[in-house]
Order: structure tokens, then C-alpha cells, then sequence
């Protein structure tokens, strides 16, 4: 390998059940609501570890329906 940097591509960004991830706010809404620990969003990383309070507006459901 090039590099030994763990790393993990999702190529279809979204939680199942819900629509494909379209914006930033998508993004957001679903990095707060699944098991991820980072975002790298535009020039930003966002580290959940560093959330202690996620915002009411950023949670859903905590069940989906499956396909």
C-alpha cells in the first residue's frame, strides 16, 4: 500500500432507509445520527469525541425502515 493510514470510503452516504446525503446539513444530520467518529467535511474535521452536546436539530429517529 501507499500509505498505512486506516480509512474507510462510503460511497453511498447515508443511513438506510434515509435518502442519499446531498449537503452539508445532510452530512451533519447523518454523522450525528450513526457510529461514525469523524467527518472531513470541506476543510473541516469534525471529531464526535469533541461534541459532548449534539444539537436537538441534528437528531432523527433512532430506527429506520429497511428497504
Amino acid at each position: 500500500s501507499l500509505g498505512d493510514i486506516p480509512i474507510l470510503i462510503n460511497t453511498s452516504f447515508n443511513l438506510r432507509g434515509e435518502p442519499i446525503v446531498e449537503s452539508p446539513i445532510d452530512a451533519l444530520i447523518c454523522f450525528f445520527n450513526c457510529e461514525m467518529d469523524y467527518l472531513l467535511l470541506e476543510n473541516f474535521l469534525i471529531a464526535k469525541q469533541d461534541n459532548n452536546v449534539i444539537p436537538k436539530a441534528f437528531l432523527q429517529k433512532n430506527s429506520y425502515e429497511l428497504d
